[in-house]
């Protein structure tokens, strides 16, 4: 693990669902190749640019919420991705200025932008860790994390479409679980998924199109989406579609658009 820019080189011969994501939102932080993986994935489920903005929003509003309502101050927030403001530590800090939070990701054009991450109130602080979350003992044990988290404390650990993209063969749950261990009561865990429940048919192909491209993916029922929360106390509404999950105005998009599953739980 290192902060080191120059690392890793960046991979432009194959794409990267980072960059992909970054194409769905309307960025310009991608290349080509991802732009075609991208409008092949576009072509048979258009909806995936609701997904994506869907998936930013609940974001949003759970981190406010987790600030306003439950007292968290500081954030893990694992598969960053290319940044796109407002970014979770803009947003929490907009609730509590000395909000503390650490991204990590393991794509080098993540990292080549994390400067954008770096930008904290006076009173808060972030970093970035080049990290890959089926190492979470190397996560954990990362330098940086220790100097901006204080694990006595509560923090929320920030999962937005990224398990999806941890096949049962690398244990997600198991992951998911030794990140939750370190993290006292009061910890919460906000997660959104990716789901093939409203319509199997596309999301197959979008699962063909991933895994042809070199990106291994599981899209999730919603009881296995719900099993991440095991152990924890789910905030109402509990597993919703995500522009369900106490939306600022009445959703306009229909669940088939969106197959987001998402939720936020407590640590007891």
């Amino acid at each position: 693990m290192t902060n080191s820019p120059a690392a890793r080189d960046i991979d432009t011969s194959r794409p990267h669902s980072a960059r992909m994501y970054d194409y769905y939102l309307g960025g310009k932080d991608h290349f080509d190749i991802d732009k075609q993986a991208a409008e092949t994935v576009a072509a048979a489920y258009p909806g995936i640019f609701v997904c994506a903005r869907e998936n930013r929003a609940f974001m949003h509003r759970a981190t406010r919420v987790l600030a306003r309502e439950h007292g968290i101050r500081q954030w893990l927030d694992i598969g960053t991705g290319v940044p796109t403001e407002p970014n979770l530590h803009q947003v929490a800090q907009s609730v509590v200025p000395d909000a503390r939070v650490v991204y990590a990701d393991n794509d080098p054009l993540v990292l080549k932008y994390a400067e954008r991450l770096m930008r904290s109130t006076a009173e808060g602080r972030t970093t970035y860790i080049e990290a890959d979350v089926n190492d979470p003992d190397a996560l954990l044990e990362a330098p940086e994390l220790a100097e901006i988290l204080d694990l006595g404390q509560p923090v929320a650990l920030s999962l937005n479409a990224l398990m999806h993209f941890v096949p049962d063969a690398q244990n997600p749950y198991g992951i998911v679980d030794r990140l939750l261990a370190v993290l006292p009561s009061g910890s919460a865990l906000a997660l959104s998924h990716c789901t093939p429940d409203f319509d199997p048919e596309t999301w197959q192909k979008v699962t063909d199109i991933y895994n042809g491209a070199g990106t291994p993916v599981q899209f999730r029922s919603k009881d296995e989406v719900t099993r991440f929360f095991d152990g924890l106390e789910l905030l109402d509404p509990g597993v919703t579609v995500g522009h369900r999950w106490r939306p600022d105005s009445e959703p306009t998009a229909t669940d088939a658009e969106v197959s987001l599953w998402t939720g936020v739980g407590i640590k007891p």
